[in-house]
């Protein structure tokens, strides 16, 4: 690899370790998500999408905006997960940190892990259509829709 990917990646892996409530193996979760999303980028992306969130029963719609650095690329994004450490709804809003480094050609499969700072963590799996390349942390936030 050279110095800047290794760099990006290393980055990524220290916010990964940052993370405070690791999901356990006995943790059963409080809730599943869905999103769809859209990236673009040249050097610092925006993304954009919308989510639900399935909790105790009901249906709760999401907005989902970001931003990423070291990115490149134009890529569509679904995502489907569980959600974990939700006690109250009013703790799923906020801003998301994730760890990751990877990439995309034509479409692929990823995981990628996200907790915010009431706690809450999700873990998605993502299927991603286009071409990206991100080499650096990610965050987004999360807010309600009207």
């Amino acid at each position: 690899m050279n110095r800047r990917a290794t760099l990006g990646f290393l980055t990524a892996a220290a916010c990964g370790l940052a993370f405070s409530g690791p999901v356990l193996a006995e943790d059963a979760p409080s809730g599943s998500v869905t999103i769809e999303s859209t990236s673009i980028a040249l050097g610092i992306g925006v993304t954009w999408g919308e989510g639900e969130l399935t909790y105790k029963g009901k249906v709760y719609k999401f907005s989902v905006s970001g931003l990423s650095v070291i990115d490149l690329g134009l890529s569509n994004v679904t995502a489907v997960g569980k959600v974990y450490h939700l006690d109250k709804l009013e703790d799923f809003p906020g801003n998301y940190v994730a760890g990751q480094a990877g990439a995309a050609l034509g479409g692929g499969v990823s995981g990628t892990h996200m907790q915010n700072q009431n706690n809450v963590i999700m873990n998605l799996k993502a299927t991603q259509t286009g071409a990206k390349l991100t080499l650096a942390a990610e965050g987004v936030q999360i807010k309600w829709s009207d």
